[in-house]
């Protein structure tokens, strides 16, 4: 199969693929306008499309249904994100999500791993975000070992407050097993944050976010995480997690290298103006511009965006061009995640998608697999 299209840099070229991989790159003279990029990578995902990977009744047929949701739109890897729940619920829906990558090997090849955002958050409002504190705790080795055993290891990224009591030993346990531990929704001292960091703590969960309204101008837990270069962290694009001169500055002190995009979609993610119950946050609100928000107030409830829109917003509103997006976007959380995805080089995934140069998706390949076209 070959594809002719121009890269996110505006070469034009011809991709060939073999099987699940791309077996060649040919520049060639002219090209179609249409972009050829890779696959997006979203490391934490907790619905869209009006289904829930925190769904109390989630099932299979759930999972695959929001992959390929998603595949609609250019997300071709994604780690379903559980957030803060009894274990009981959590251990369950891991349960699901295994039983459908089992019964499909496109949802398989879509989830590598899962992000469990939580239990083990800061209690406060704001830090919290939407959150139940009523089943926030600390963390626990135990627990971790149940959700592993429950999900057939694929617990790879655990977000925590490391402030809580025993997040230290906890963060190095999860180093020693390869899984990251990512820093977020916390009201840490600088030495808190330098601890988990020291024990191994790799990234930050939508740093700038998860955070109080108010903070103390210096020191803080964001300037602890910004200017750690042994942390990584994901940043909210989507014009309403943060302005775009804070996402600029941001990305300037983290760099690019470090810096990677995440969606934060909800179930309700491009849904209807309204109020809803949903399993995050309970009553949540969408409004006229998309922005989740709890009831009464402007506190976020994750986001209403897929990651391709939080792109977009990153390259037309930001001085973020499309190939630097798109590293964002996809190369650096694949890194993260160890895959040989994210990239439109021989040898790699042959996860790819084609868009308009506006961004729209017209077509997507899962393993050199067509899954949706327009």
């Amino acid at each position: 199969m070959t594809i002719e299209g121009r890269l996110a840099d505006g070469r034009p070229v011809r991709v060939e693929v073999d099987g699940p991989r791309i077996a060649a790159i040919t520049e060639i003279r002219d090209a179609p306008g249409a972009l050829i990029l890779p696959g997006l990578v979203d490391i934490q995902v907790n619905g869209y499309a009006g289904r829930d990977f925190n769904a109390d009744d989630l099932s299979t047929g759930d999972v695959a249904e929001l992959v390929r949701e998603l595949w609609k739109r250019g997300t071709t890897t994604l780690c379903p994100t559980i957030i803060t729940a009894p274990e009981d619920k959590i251990i369950r829906n891991l349960r699901v999500i295994a039983a459908a990558r089992e019964a499909d090997p496109l949802v398989r090849q879509a989830i590598p791993a899962v992000h469990v955002e939580g239990p083990y958050l800061a209690p406060e409002d704001g830090p919290r975000g939407a959150h139940d504190a009523e089943h926030l705790r600390d963390p626990d080795l135990a627990e971790f070992g149940r959700w592993q055993e429950a999900s057939g290891g694929l617990v790879k990224i655990v977000t925590l407050a490391p402030e809580r009591a025993g997040a230290v030993g906890y963060i190095a346990e999860l180093s020693r097993r390869n899984v990251v531990a990512s820093i977020g929704h916390t009201a840490a001292a600088p030495a808190d944050v330098e601890a988990a960091v020291r024990a191994g703590a790799r990234l930050s969960t939508h740093l700038g976010n998860g955070a109080h309204a108010l903070i103390r101008r210096h020191p803080n837990y964001i300037w602890a995480q910004l200017a750690e270069d042994r942390l990584a962290a994901t940043f909210i694009a989507d014009g309403h997690h943060l302005p775009a001169d804070t996402f600029t500055a941001m990305l300037r002190a983290k760099g690019t290298g470090r810096a990677l995009l995440v969606s934060d979609s909800v179930a309700l993610a491009g849904c209807a103006p309204g109020d809803y119950t949903t399993p995050v946050g309970g009553r949540i609100t969408v409004r006229e511009d998309g922005r989740v928000t709890l009831p009464g107030g402007d506190l976020l409830a994750g986001s209403g965006s897929s990651l391709i829109e939080c792109l977009a917003w990153a390259v037309t509103r930001t001085e973020v061009d499309l190939a630097t997006a798109v590293g964002l976007a996809a190369a650096n959380p694949a890194r993260l995640l160890g895959t040989a995805r994210g990239r439109v080089e021989p040898g790699a995934s042959a996860d790819l998608i084609v868009t308009t140069p506006d961004l729209s998706v017209l077509r997507t390949f899962v393993n050199g697999v067509p899954v949706h076209s327009a």
